[in-house]
């Protein structure tokens, strides 16, 4: 099997870890009042790669805690990737300076195409593009607004420029714990012949399973956050499953 690696979450919103449903900002839940705390100790258990989103920025547009991202990516040895607003070439080098090993390019990698396409052409790998899908369209501003751009066109394009790896999120699933849209996730890491990494959805470790079983066709890997918060999936348990 290719590798495939679990991404534990850790969204910020006013310094604190949180997760929202389906991207809503009224349906809240504080889970822990220390996002370091909470980094490190999915280091502690094994996770190899950690997922970031600046709440804040995204709502606002711009990155918003670059502090407490850098106390984050200072904290932990193993690489981090961050979200959320990031708009501009200087965004993208100060979060990088900051010692974030990836950025993540949402809502401008469908707005504005230029500077997606100058990110990647100065960053590379280090560059991930979200794609948030509602039934099978970008959704945009913090899934707010709907674009008419499909994703595996999205991706296809994108691919062409540079890009290397797709977090792919089906917005109906995100936060539900239905599961992820398998289908879906495949389909996108077949039609950019690119690393799509999976988010939303993820309920039970089966759910790791599943998904990493497609991982020689493109499926990289998962972000978890929800199951992990509330103990229906174990970290380290859940690694050592795949790995095994």
């Amino acid at each position: 099997m290719s590798s495939f690696i679990i991404y534990p979450a850790i969204d910020i919103r006013g310094g604190k870890c949180v997760r929202l449903v389906q991207g809503d900002y009224g349906r809240e839940t504080v889970y822990n009042d220390n996002p370091v705390e909470v980094a490190k100790s999915w280091e502690a258990q094994g996770g190899t790669f950690i997922h970031l989103v600046d709440l804040d920025g995204a709502k606002a547009g711009q990155p918003v805690n670059d502090e407490l991202i850098g106390q984050i990516a200072r904290s932990v040895q193993v690489p981090v990737q961050v979200g959320g607003g990031l708009r501009t070439l200087d965004d993208v080098k100060r979060l990088l300076s900051l010692g974030v090993s990836r950025v993540i390019l949402g809502t401008a990698a469908i707005e504005d195409r230029q500077f997606t396409e100058s990110v990647l052409g100065t960053y590379g790998d280090k560059v991930a593009i979200g794609i948030d899908a509602r039934n099978g369209f970008v959704a945009t501003r913090g899934w707010l607004e709907t674009s008419e751009v499909q994703a595996e066109v999205l991706a296809k394009e994108l691919a062409a420029k540079g890009a290397e790896t797709f977090i792919f999120t089906d917005i109906s699933r995100d936060g539900m714990m239905q599961g992820p849209n398998v289908d879906a996730i495949v389909a996108l890491a077949k039609a950019s012949g690119r690393t799509v990494i999976a988010s939303g959805g993820v309920t039970v470790q089966d759910d790791l399973l599943q998904l990493a079983a497609h991982a020689r066709e493109g499926v990289g890997g998962a972000i978890v956050g929800k199951a992990l918060y509330t103990g229906s999936i174990d970290l380290a348990a859940a690694i050592k499953a795949i790995q095994g």
